[in-house]
């Protein structure tokens, strides 16, 4: 029985620090195997502690889910969308001429979660429902891992928190699922109030507490001493939490929520106000809705419907025809919204889109909008065909998976984009090449493969429409500079299958030439950190095209000569793990990236345990409020200026 308590927390321990603190100090194995432990001592014992993990496995589906009446209400919060609002808000409730204070946080989009706890023990969780009654989804919550089933207060308590989606869950869920789940909101939604446990637990739910609802014998001074008792007590609590004065520091911290938000790996749609002084909020009190003391400031809406009125097919470099929907004209996010994307023919199938369905649509990153299913049909709404020849040279169509491609390598669209992709500056860096330019010698000349540019004729070049001696002249110095790449360049402008800037720079480093790499096994590619199976099989598979080999032999006859500069240097940042987050003034990022790695350093794309410090620039958002949370060490723009003056 001692053993069975000491791994019951030893696991509580480790999955507070992997579900909550997002800083796991045991592998997966090792956790599994007490866990496997744990299940023979339980069954051998037929004992299971009430905070035993094992508790947290999806049980058998309910018959129907039982109402509940919630110790304090749960109200919910007006609303506010200008800056006009939020002074009207604070004129209503500020009497005084001292500026009151006030705490903002995130509004996450999800679905608002009550717990109960007794006598330090976890009993109940309810839905919102109406505020007054819930519904009770205790068992569906019980398999949520951010939430602990324990606590050191033993009066009776309700916690409050948005049950939530991270949208990189979402994405990985959605690859596999027979029917994706078109956005966050209604994924944990239909997890928590669905009749099967199991549901939620593959859903990876997570809950973000907020406030404490009820506190039978315990009175909070402010909003900041509720935030620390959760966190204090195991709760899951994001760390963005500003206290402010007065209108002009509320706007402030809404900004900061608007730039940063799109950087969270959690849908947000908003940002909370609450007084913080809870005295204060005693006096205000409520309205039969809301609180006084409270209001959500909404942001534009990310996701609208409108009708989807056409399907135009699209062929990349590797040949994939990738669907672009054609979408009657809808405002979106501050933008007018006439295309969005699809992943492939597979994807119109999962998410039942239909030309002249209603659709919804996704605009988030200021990248292109996105198809995430239908939501209503009507009766011209008609099924996207599968096209069984490419659009643009009429190649018979080879299906791989949820994928269709063009065989046909001399395509144009394939060849355009190949080019385009060797030119780029992440690739040789053939200043002023454009898709148009791509275009245009394709059609003129014929040109199909990288080597193809360094045989271009300059006379003939000159006869082209809009090409004068100063553009012609600038084209073929680009050319002629472009023809002594760094060794990572060279790999990104090949346009292998699955490798982007940061696997292109791994491999130099790994390799340092292109006839190394072009060696490789799949063992040994496999072993580099961050490149699968699949990723692996790509190089690999690249490398053993003989056409592929003598197209690189080609380009290295005519001058192209990939250099290996060793990205990691030494210096002051030598073995230390950097993640840059927010504006920088005076840097361009990728111009701060390659000092660090000039200085030693390695430049990793989020902060986890293994990060050892911050480079924090303007508006740096949630990854500057998990390096704090970490103790992780941050240095401002100022602060880098030094360091690599040193």
């Amino acid at each position: 029985m001692d053993r069975m308590r000491e791994v019951v927390d030893l696991l509580n321990k480790y999955a507070h620090e992997y579900y909550v603190l997002d800083n796991p100090t045991v592998s997966d194995i090792e956790y599994d195997r007490l866990y496997d432990e744990l299940k023979k001592l339980e069954s051998d014992s037929g004992i299971v502690y009430f905070d035993s993990p094992t508790r947290r496995v999806g049980g058998e589906p309910i018959s129907a889910f039982k109402k509940h009446k919630h110790l304090q209400k749960l109200y919910s919060l007006d609303k506010a969308t200008t800056i006009e609002e939020i002074i009207a808000f604070d004129k209503r409730i500020n009497k005084s001429e001292s500026q009151l204070e006030y705490t903002v946080e995130y509004k996450f989009d999800g679905l608002t979660i009550c717990l109960t706890y007794e006598d330090g023990k976890f009993v109940r969780a309810t839905t919102r429902g109406n505020g007054s009654e819930g519904e009770d989804v205790t068992a569906q919550v019980l398999t949520i891992k951010s939430f602990p089933l324990t606590i050191d207060f033993k009066d009776t308590i309700e916690v409050q928190g948005e049950a939530i989606i991270s949208l990189s869950v979402l994405d990985e869920y959605n690859k596999t699922a027979k029917e994706p789940l078109k956005n966050a909101r209604n994924a944990v939604a239909g997890a928590i109030r669905n009749l099967d446990p199991k549901v939620t637990e593959k859903r990876k739910v997570e809950i973000m507490f907020y406030n404490v609802n009820y506190a039978k014998n315990h009175n909070f001074n402010s909003q900041v001493e509720c935030v620390e008792f959760l966190v204090k007590h195991g709760f899951k609590v994001h760390p963005f939490l500003r206290v402010i004065r007065g209108v002009d520091g509320v706007m402030s911290a809404i900004n900061e929520v608007e730039n940063t938000r799109k950087n969270l790996d959690i849908l947000t749609d908003g940002a909370v106000v609450k007084i913080n002084d809870f005295k204060k909020r005693d006096e205000l009190g409520f309205t039969d809705k809301f609180p006084r003391w409270a209001i959500a400031f909404k942001f534009e809406a990310e996701e609208i419907t409108t009708i989807l009125k056409d399907i135009k097919w699209q062929v990349g470099r590797t040949g994939k025809l990738t669907p672009l929907g054609i979408l009657e004209p809808v405002e979106l996010a501050g933008a007018t919204v006439r295309k969005a994307t699809l992943n492939n023919f597979g994807d119109i199938e999962r998410k039942k889109v239909k030309i002249g369905a209603r659709v919804l649509v996704r605009r988030s990153n200021e990248v292109i909008p996105e198809i995430l299913g239908a939501t209503e049909y009507y009766e011209n709404s008609k099924d996207v065909i599968k096209p069984n020849v490419c659009p643009f040279c009429g190649s018979e169509i080879v299906e791989i998976g949820a994928n269709l491609f063009c065989p046909n390598e001399k395509c144009k669209p394939r060849v355009v984009a190949k080019l385009t992709n060797y030119a780029c500056k992440n690739g040789v860096d053939i200043e002023g090449f454009s898709e148009k330019t791509a275009s245009l010698l394709f059609d003129k000349f014929g040109v199909e493969k990288f080597s193809d540019l360094y045989k271009l004729s300059r006379e003939k070049v000159l006869e082209l429409e809009g090409f004068k001696d100063a553009k012609t002249n600038n084209l073929f110095d680009a050319i002629e500079n472009s023809k002594k790449p760094s060794l990572a360049n060279f790999i990104y402008a090949l346009g292998i299958e699955n490798i982007g800037k940061k696997t292109a720079k791994d491999l130099a480093e790994k390799y340092q030439n292109i006839n190394a790499l072009a060696n490789a096994n799949l063992e040994d590619l496999v072993q580099i950190e961050d490149v699968g199976e699949i990723v692996a099989k790509s190089i690999f598979d690249y490398f053993n095209n003989q056409n592929n080999i003598d197209e690189i032999t080609k380009l290295l006859s005519l001058g192209v000569e990939p250099i290996f500069e060793s990205a990691i240097g030494e210096g002051v940042f030598s073995g230390e793990k950097v993640v840059l987050t927010g504006t920088l003034t005076d840097f361009k990022r990728d111009d701060a990236q390659k000092i660090i790695e000039k200085l030693g350093g390695t430049v990793v794309g989020s902060v986890s345990k293994n990060t050892t410090m911050v480079l924090a620039g303007e508006n740096a958002g949630s990854k500057l409020d998990k390096a704090k949370a970490l103790n992780i060490k941050i240095i401002t723009e100022n602060d880098f200026k030094s360091l690599i003056k040193t």
